[in-house]
């Protein structure tokens, strides 16, 4: 079975839809964990009135105030099911139909973890389109590439959304990042613990600031911390 975590702050626009496509995807057994992140945009009210009492819905967690993608995880965590565990951001840059052929791949093939890459693959024009701005792409191929060095890993896109773990290993990691240092976080631990990252090539339609982007440059430097942090200092 394969759990999905989807955190979500202020995705009034999009929250139905990408719920709606999960609840679509049929021929594998799921269970969705939704974490609402403090939502002020009214988004709480759609999960309350149209999905909480949904019985494919597993369970729907709801943080008073917004603490970060990573938190709203680590909230996730303790209720994990399923023998895989994957995450789906909610505002539909990433394709639910990627997230299942990474676990179909992870479970075919055996392997501990499994990242989705949006580069993979593709050509320096794709990812500019895809990225939509030029700093996300250079941002996201340096930090790429630091984390690459400190972790001794060969990585394309170390800071995707679409990563997939065997239950067991991602339970056994205790998680401190609250926000999207998350990613930076994760990947230095399973490193530290000699595990193999494979990568699949995935689609990918980045969003504009203008469109709700909340992740920012400010992120990058919290992220590259990070990474120094938990190789160096911190288990």
């Amino acid at each position: 079975m394969l759990t999905i975590i989807v955190p979500v702050f202020n995705e009034k626009k999009f929250i139905r839809k990408i719920l709606k496509k999960i609840i679509k995807i049929k021929n594998i057994k799921k269970q969705v964990i939704v974490v609402d992140d403090g939502s002020t945009d009214g988004t709480t009210e759609i999960l309350n009135k149209e999905f909480k009492n949904l019985k494919i819905i597993d369970k729907i967690i709801f943080h008073e105030t917004n603490k970060g993608k990573g938190a709203a995880i680590k909230s996730a965590q303790k209720y994990i099911r399923g023998d895989y565990i994957g995450i789906q951001d909610a505002d539909l840059e990433y394709n639910p139909k990627d997230l299942i052929k990474i676990y179909k791949f992870i479970k075919k093939n055996n392997f501990d973890v499994v990242y989705g890459s949006r580069v993979l693959n593709k050509n320096k024009y794709q990812n500019t389109r895809n990225f939509t701005h030029l700093i996300r792409i250079w941002g996201n191929v340096f930090l790429t590439n630091v984390s690459n060095i400190i972790n001794n890993q060969n990585l394309t896109d170390a800071h995707t959304c679409y990563k997939v773990f065997k239950s067991k290993i991602f339970k056994r990691i205790n998680l401190k990042e609250k926000g999207f240092a998350f990613c930076p976080e994760v990947t230095t631990k399973l490193s530290k613990r000699n595990l193999y990252i494979k990568e699949i090539p995935i689609s990918y339609n980045g969003r504009t600031y203008g469109d709700g982007k909340k992740i920012s440059s400010f992120d990058g430097l919290i992220a590259l911390f990070s990474l120094i942090k938990y190789k160096f200092f911190i288990n």
